[in-house]
């Protein structure tokens, strides 16, 4: 039976974190990720359907058959380094922000800056973060991108979590008309059901109102 395994799984291990400033670029915690011991990880990343046949990650064997090649040991930490400073690079300035769990890469994209309120197409004044975003990604072809939509509690939950999905379909599908292999998106809603912040004020509220894009790197195992 196909199964949806829940983001928040991935987020259990926090050790070595690292996230930068998302104006000043400023790292906070700085420590370089491990290169061994995160395969549970990737298999545990919120939204990606499991085989029918021995637990097999369909859209990872999808591009393990297009021949598109797997990290392993001491190389993973080193790929994600690269990638994590390219990204930390490019997105300097624009309010994105970049954090490091592990060997995972995760950017938050608040909503006032990639959405009109209540609306789901990605703002025209986003387009160029969304392409730099687009950039890395194409260079580091040797990882699954989850994308994830999040709301406040303000509305039904049922609204919400159209909401959330919808916002997350159209960042995905952005990346993808810049060339990211659709095969390595997986789109996911999650509402109101993941804040990362009290929905009880303003403020917390507009922290909960994001789109996240979580990076792993590409395993065999």
């Amino acid at each position: 039976m196909k199964k949806t395994i829940a983001a928040s799984a991935s987020l259990a291990i926090l050790a070595g974190c690292t996230t930068s400033n998302p104006y000043t670029g400023e790292q906070q915690i700085s420590r370089a990720a491990a290169g061994t011991g995160i395969g549970a990880g990737v298999g545990a990343l919120g939204g990606y359907l499991v085989g029918e046949v021995a637990g097999v990650d369909r859209g990872r064997a999808a591009l393990l058959g297009a021949g598109i090649g797997a990290l392993s040991g001491g190389g993973i930490g080193v790929y994600m380094d690269r990638q994590e400073a390219d990204l930390r690079a490019q997105l300097q300035g624009t309010g994105v922000s970049v954090t490091r769990v592990g060997d995972r890469i995760v950017l938050n994209m608040p909503s006032n800056i990639t959405f009109a309120t209540d609306q789901d197409q990605v703002r025209s004044e986003f387009y160029p973060t969304l392409t730099s975003v687009a950039i890395v990604l194409n260079k580091y072809d040797q990882s699954i991108v989850d994308v994830v939509g999040h709301t406040d509690n303000v509305g039904s939950a049922q609204y919400n979590f159209g909401l959330s999905q919808r916002r997350a379909s159209s960042v995905a599908g952005f990346l993808q008309n810049q060339g990211v292999n659709g095969r390595r998106l997986n789109v996911q809603g999650q509402g109101l059901s993941q804040p990362v912040a009290s929905n009880a004020t303003e403020q917390g509220r507009a922290q909960n109102r994001r789109v996240e894009i979580s990076i792993s790197p590409l395993q065999a195992g």
